[in-house]
Formats: C-alpha cells, sequence, structure tokens
C-alpha cells in the first residue's frame, strides 16, 4: 500500500497538472451530487404545486409572478369538494397514526418542523399568541378582513403588525406568503401537520400551509383601534342638536335585522366613510360642523343590542354607534406647490424621532400644499412628500422640515412651529429609525448592545440644546408638544396653519382627523418588554427636561406635560 501511494505521489510531483486536474474533477463531482439532492427535494413541491393549479407553471416559477398574477391562478383553478393536498394521500392519516409515521423518514421530517414551527411561534412574540391550525377556502375566507401577499418575503412577524395596526384581532398566514385579518374565525382546527409551509422570508418558521390557515390572536395595545370586519369602531355619540338629521346625515336606511356588517357594507358601497347605527336606522355621512365627532359619550348608552347580531350594539334613537369605512375621505387627499412662490421661510423644527414626517401629513392634508426639507430624503419622496425634491429656498411649500438647530440655520428661516416630544420617547423612535427605517424597528442587538448607550449620550443633550436654540435664536416660534398635538389634533393643526398664514377650512380638518396617522406610524405591536434606560441615562435626561421646562416658563409658554419625567 505505502509503494503504491509513492507512486501516485512521484507521478503528480513530475506531472502537477494533472494533480491540478484530479481535485477539480473530484470537487466537481461532489457539486453535482449535492445539486442532484437539492433539485430531488424542489421537485415533490413542483409538482405538488403544479396539480393544486391544473396546468399551470412549476412552484419554482410561481415565486417571481407577480400578486396579482398569482392570485388570477389560485382563483381560476378548479374547486373541489376536498381541498388540495400538497404531497399526497398519505397526508389524510388521521392523528393516531402520527407517532409510527414519524420513524419513517419523510413524513417525520415534516411532522418535526412542524413542531419546531410551533415553539418558535409561542417563543416568539409576547403580543401574538399562536392559537392553532385551521381550515382555509376560497369560497368562504375563514378570516374575512383585510389580506395581503408577499410571495418572497412574508414574515409571522410582518403579517401580526399589518394586522394589528389595522386593529384586527386575527392574524394567520397560508401558502407561506398570504396573509388574512380578521375578527372572527369562522372555520374548524385541524392538526398542526397540516401547517407544514416555511415562510418565503424566514425559512425557521411555518406560514400556513395548503388551505391552511396558522392563526395568531393579537394582543393589541390601547392605541390600536378596534375594528369590527374591514371598518374602524369609533365611538358612541350624542344625536346631533338643533340641526335636522338629513343636514347632518344625509343618507339613511332601515334595515331589518340590522346589524353592523349590513351598515358598513351599505355606507361603502354608496361611497360615505361613516356608517352611523340609531336603533334600526343606518346613517352614511361625512364628518361636518353639524357632525364632527368629537365629543364622545358613555359606550353604555349605546348599548342597545342589534336585531342581527348578538354581541355588537346598534345605537339607539338618541345615542348613535359611529364606525369609519374603508371609504376614503377625498375632500383633502388633493395636494399641490403654492401658485406664487413665499416670501417668507417657515421651518418646521424638530429633534429627530420628535414626529415631523407626522406633522408634515397633518399640514398637507389640512392645507392642501406640498411641505418642503432642509435635506432630500427618496423614501418620503416616493410615499409621496413631493416637496422633498424642491431647494428648501425655492418658496413653493409652505413650511420646511429641519432638525438644524445652530444660529445660523436658525436665524435663515422668518418664522417657525416649533415641535417638542418627551425626550424618552423621541430617543427611542430616532433609534428606530436610524436602525429600521421609518417604520421599521431596532433589533434586539441594537437595544442591547453598544450602540443604544452611545446613542443615547449623544443624542440626550442634542435634545435640549435644540429646543434651547431655537427659543433663542428663532423669529415669531409657535411651540407646539407633540403630545398635545396627538391628543387635541382639530385645535393644535388650526393654531399652526395660523402661523402659516392660511385659512382654516373646518371640513378639510375633519378629514385629516378620520386618516391622521398616514404611513409613517410604528404599529403599537413591537414594544421593548423592558426598560431601555438605566438609572444614569433617567438622571441625565431628567436634568434636560427641567433645563428646557424652565427655558418655555421663562418666556411665558406653557411648560413641559408632566409625563416627560420618568415614573
Amino acid at each position: 500500500m505505502a509503494k503504491i501511494i509513492v507512486k501516485f505521489q512521484r507521478y503528480f510531483r513530475r506531472k502537477p497538472v494533472r494533480f491540478f486536474t484530479f481535485i477539480i474533477l473530484y470537487l466537481t463531482a461532489g457539486s453535482v451530487v449535492f445539486l442532484h439532492a437539492t433539485f430531488e427535494g424542489e421537485h415533490i413541491i413542483s409538482d405538488n404545486v403544479k396539480s393544486l393549479v391544473d396546468g399551470s407553471s412549476a412552484g419554482t416559477d410561481l415565486q417571481d409572478v407577480g400578486v396579482s398574477q398569482l392570485s388570477r391562478v389560485f382563483k381560476e383553478a378548479p374547486e373541489s369538494p376536498s381541498p388540495p393536498r400538497r404531497y399526497g394521500p398519505w397526508l389524510k392519516t388521521t392523528t393516531k397514526d402520527l407517532p409510527e409515521r414519524t420513524k419513517q423518514g419523510d413524513f417525520g421530517g415534516t411532522w418535526n418542523r412542524a413542531l419546531k414551527g410551533r415553539v418558535i411561534r409561542e417563543q416568539e412574540e409576547g403580543r401574538a399568541k399562536y392559537i392553532g391550525c385551521y381550515m382555509d377556502d376560497t369560497r368562504q375566507r375563514a378570516l374575512r378582513g383585510v389580506s395581503f401577499f408577499d410571495y418572497k418575503k412574508m414574515t409571522v412577524f410582518r403579517c401580526q403588525d399589518n394586522c394589528a395596526e389595522r386593529g384586527y384581532m386575527y392574524a394567520g398566514l397560508e401558502f407561506g406568503a398570504e396573509c388574512y385579518c380578521g375578527h372572527k374565525i369562522k372555520a374548524l382546527n385541524v392538526s398542526e401537520s397540516e401547517c407544514n409551509m416555511e415562510c418565503k422570508g424566514e425559512k425557521n418558521n411555518i406560514c400556513g400551509g395548503v388551505n391552511r390557515l396558522s392563526i395568531y390572536r393579537l394582543e393589541l395595545t390601547q392605541e390600536s383601534a378596534r375594528r369590527y370586519g374591514s371598518a374602524i369602531f369609533r365611538g358612541c355619540f350624542h344625536r346631533p342638536d338643533n340641526v335636522s338629521l338629513s343636514l347632518a346625515l344625509p343618507v339613511s336606511s332601515t334595515l331589518l335585522n340590522m346589524s353592523v356588517d349590513k351598515c358598513v357594507d351599505l355606507c361603502t358601497e354608496k361611497e360615505y366613510p361613516l356608517a352611523v347605527l340609531a336603533g334600526t336606522v343606518c346613517y352614511c355621512a361625512f364628518p361636518t360642523a353639524y357632525f364632527t365627532l368629537h365629543e364622545r359619550e358613555d359606550e353604555q348608552l349605546c348599548a342597545q343590542k342589534c336585531m342581527g347580531e348578538e354581541f355588537e350594539s346598534c345605537g339607539t334613537l338618541d345615542y348613535f354607534i359611529v364606525y369609519q369605512t374603508q371609504v376614503q375621505d377625498n375632500r383633502c387627499m388633493d395636494r399641490r406647490f403654492l401658485h406664487t412662490r413665499s416670501k417668507q421661510l417657515i421651518a418646521l423644527a424638530s429633534f429627530p424621532g420628535a414626529g415631523n414626517t407626522w406633522a408634515r401629513h397633518l399640514i398637507e392634508l389640512a392645507t392642501g400644499f406640498y411641505t418642503g426639507s432642509y435635506y432630500f430624503d427618496g423614501s418620503l419622496y416616493n410615499k409621496g412628500f413631493k416637496g422633498e425634491r424642491d431647494h428648501w429656498r425655492n418658496g413653493r411649500t409652505v413650511c420646511i422640515k429641519t432638525h438644524e438647530s445652530g444660529r445660523k440655520e436658525i436665524e435663515a428661516f422668518d418664522s417657525a412651529i416649533l415641535l417638542i416630544r418627551n425626550p424618552y420617547k423621541a430617543l427611542m423612535a430616532e433609534f428606530n429609525r436610524k436602525y429600521g427605517g421609518h417604520v421599521g424597528f431596532a433589533s434586539q442587538a441594537h437595544w442591547k448592545g453598544k450602540e443604544w448607550p452611545e446613542f443615547v449620550n449623544n443624542y440626550a443633550p442634542w435634545w435640549a440644546t435644540h429646543t434651547l436654540d431655537w427659543l433663542k435664536y428663532g423669529k415669531n416660534v409657535l411651540v407646539v408638544h407633540f403630545e398635545d398635538l396627538k391628543q387635541d389634533l382639530f385645535v393644535q393643526l388650526k393654531r399652526m396653519i395660523n402661523l402659516l398664514g392660511l385659512p382654516v377650512l373646518a371640513d378639510r380638518l375633519l378629514c385629516v382627523e378620520g386618516q391622521k396617522d398616514g404611513n409613517f406610524k410604528r404599529s403599537g405591536l413591537r414594544k421593548l418588554e423592558y426598560d431601555p434606560y438605566t438609572a444614569d441615562m433617567r438622571k441625565m435626561i431628567s436634568n434636560y427636561i427641567r433645563t428646557v421646562d424652565k427655558a418655555l416658563k421663562f418666556r411665558n409658554l406653557t411648560g413641559v406635560p408632566q409625563d416627560y419625567y420618568p415614573r
């Protein structure tokens, strides 16, 4: 044996080219074997997805098809009494057979993957609880709220986040890429093994199966809207006083077996944003000066049950239940540049994370004119902030976003709206933006790593100096607290518009109230389960809060809200 090895060594030493050729052939053979094994695994899925859509392109091609095309494929697929299966008839096995089949290889892998996915799901989000795998039917969905698809990047959290943001109680995932939201589950629970498709955006988690939904119950925060189906619950309100109902609520209809669904459907069909329930009568309307939705009543006053829905209230003749439909109120959607260039430069100044983008959204809706920016953010431009591309001195926009705090930069403006936010909230918001984008979130690694302490040490002093500089060097400064704007939008927005020198249009302001969040609000679902601020951080920030509070009061302005101070 030793002689043979020595002969090989001498052979390749004389001919090194042959040695390298041998190595390349060896590696190539190994790669071919590996790829063959991979394609065999994909072939099973491809053929079965092909049978699912009855003659459409293979499953591997479906991943690259647009949402509309793929939806069309599934809709046009012939429907059969029993839902199609992914792997074949052995999936019809009852639960009792599972332990024995687990030992037989292929099924064991599927079952283990389902169990692994369930463990991950249960550990993943404290604010969403996994409740099981459920049947779904394209003709009668288990979850009947909004839905959206992403055949490349769908994740469990993304689906939960979108449903929670819209106020739904349940989020369900199907086919590894489809997300459905709803308030009720109208389907049967099935075996966990039938939810066996990995999420397109995270391979270690399960996103339902073929006609099977992995459903989560969302533990919504108080900030989340309460919904019924696709409508947002606005509250209980007293019947409009000293005005004809036909003027305040122009469309009315008496409905047999009244229910929230029937009234919402009626107003949606007639393209009104408000569905108003008054016993057996359904009214449809826009919010107007006659019916502003500003003075909510105790819900117990509207507690009369619906005739057609046992668990929902339909209001009374004097106290109305109001829902906001999915119809968009277009009275405040038109926006344009100023007709004549303004000679006055008005700043919309804030510390980063204090809600500047949200304030711009509100101002644009309320005035009908674009806002500008001291910077240029392509993502904001693509979201509809067309003034983002204009130079800030151009004069075609009503105000200019800025985070600057130097004397020279401040004195360049003729007047300013100074937006101030609780530093604890502002710092966390800016940290999330820096590491997660305008509506994203920083990862746990960033919060627990060195980035967060360094960020607080650098940015907390800036929060104070930013306000102090604008109070010192700014001309005609209007101070608006973020918390006041959130709490009393109508009044605070009127103050801002008055400073801009533009007319206050009540209908536009009421329209803004119905769609105030826009596309730049983070969902309340993903929140830290702990306080990221250390005792030293709180001590430092509290000193800055007291300094700003003293400076505001020195100028006879309202001091900082009491909740700025740590609990």
